[in-house]
């Protein structure tokens, strides 16, 4: 069969399944069952030996401990001191609590790396006091879970842990590369405030002395601390990503335990049983799709697309933006961990052809799934931030629409001016960067 033809099926069986609402780690590997009817060399023991090879990477435990870190900061109410801080910074605006909100979420995902932990934990604190405010509760769940996205951009990120541990790109290049990109979606979010805000009357704060904003951010500094020495860490040759992944872990656990006291062994537990469930889901998603990519890969179905998009002729930003297309519509669908392991390991030689520089494609990937946490079906983000609301999702669909059109506009600046994404990694790390 041709590698168009196996493409089909693997990916018209996955889709069906999908739309038949099979968990997407299953229908992952329910997928790939059919082809190995194909080639007599094929067996059930080739599938689960490619899991099983997958999760024999030592980059994959940053995985668990970064969520385990994120969960940490949330029950040691590290949203809170952060509020406190956006609030002097930024709650005079108009429209202030909603740009507390996006101020927050930027904070916090340089010290989580998880947009799911940012929305339940900046959720449950800010949406009941934008609804109490007079805030529309749609615009409060949109910009919640628009906001939070920035945990998969800013560093530290899960998903460029991922990528870099899957496609041999450095993390501390991917790092860098996320912090331009994240600070102009944040940009981009706050303009979309103001605009509310004007239109709508929402309210404002009164403007914070300079004395209450320094003691907010000393209240916030500790935690403020976690990213500096996270990426610090790792741009520095200090340690290795999952190695930072432990020192974020203790960092919190000291914080939480000892220094602010606000978590006890008691609800300890229970966070650590939280991020073991959670980390034990992506994982599992980890190996049923690398054993997806690895099927692909044997019917040599990438090298037939680098073929097909050679021959359409496009160039270096036409294959940025179908990139962009390709990872904004199966982040739609599915979790970005597997999406990244079936389409980034399948696009990365068609980006090489075309001379795109490996962060500047991750970026790219990155970003655009980073959309599909907000964008139903799949849309997790949306849907917890819609959970604390108490809405339904689709009544915050024209909310979150409105917001993303902004936001989309950063995607194609990341697209057409690579330079952008490139400096700070040209910059602190030029030996990653030739």
């Amino acid at each position: 069969m041709s590698p168009g033809e196996v493409a089909a099926i693997l990916f018209g069986l996955f889709g069906l399944l999908v739309v038949l609402r099979v968990p997407v780690a299953f229908a992952l590997a329910l997928a790939v069952v059919p082809v190995f009817f194909i080639d007599d060399r094929l067996t059930p023991v080739l599938l689960l030996r490619e899991m099983f090879k997958s999760y024999n990477a030592f980059i994959l435990l940053a995985v668990p401990f970064f969520l385990l870190a994120a969960n940490l900061m949330n029950g040691a109410g590290i949203t809170d001191r952060l509020a406190n801080l956006a609030r002097a910074m930024v709650g005079h605006l108009p429209g202030g609590l909603g740009h507390v909100n996006v101020v927050v979420s930027m904070l916090f995902a340089g010290i989580s790396g998880s947009s799911t932990a940012d929305s339940a934990g900046i959720g449950s604190l800010l949406i009941p006091q934008m609804k109490k405010q007079g805030y529309d509760t749609s615009f409060a769940v949109a910009l919640t879970a628009c906001s939070s996205v920035m945990g998969v951009i800013i560093p530290p990120s899960i998903l460029m842990v991922v990528w870099g541990g899957l496609m041999s790109v450095s993390i501390g290049g991917l790092f860098l590369a996320g912090v331009v990109p994240g600070i102009l979606i944040a940009l981009s979010q706050m303009i979309t405030v103001y605009v509310y805000a004007v239109r709508r009357g929402y309210p404002v704060y009164s403007r914070s002395t300079f004395m209450e904003l320094m003691r907010a951010a000393a209240s916030a500094s500790l935690a403020l601390f976690t990213p500096i020495i996270i990426v610090g860490g790792i741009v520095g040759g200090l340690f290795t990503p999952t190695e930072a992944s432990v020192v974020a872990v203790v960092y919190s656990l000291v914080l939480g335990l000892v220094i602010y006291r606000s978590i006890s062994f008691h609800h300890l537990s229970g966070i650590i049983y939280d991020s073991a469930r959670f980390a034990a889901i992506t994982l599992f998603c980890v190996g049923t799709a690398s054993a997806f990519g690895w099927c692909l890969a044997y019917f040599k179905i990438p090298a037939a697309l680098v073929a097909f998009i050679e021959s359409m002729g496009l160039g270096l930003t036409g294959t940025g933006i179908m990139v962009a297309l390709a990872f904004l519509v199966i982040g739609m669908f599915i979790d970005a961990i597997p999406a990244i392991i079936i389409l980034g390991t399948v696009l990365f030689p068609v980006a090489q052809h075309v001379g795109m520089h490996p962060i500047h494609f991750a970026i790219i990937g990155i970003v655009s799934l980073a959309f599909g946490l907000v964008t139903p079906p799949y849309g997790l983000c949306l849907l917890i931030a819609a959970a604390i609301g108490q809405i339904k999702v689709i009544h915050a669909l024209r909310d979150v629409a409105v917001i993303l059109g902004p936001m989309l506009v950063v995607l194609i600046l990341i697209i057409f001016f690579p330079d952008m994404v490139m400096a700070l990694p040209r910059w602190l790390m030029p030996r990653f960067t030739d």
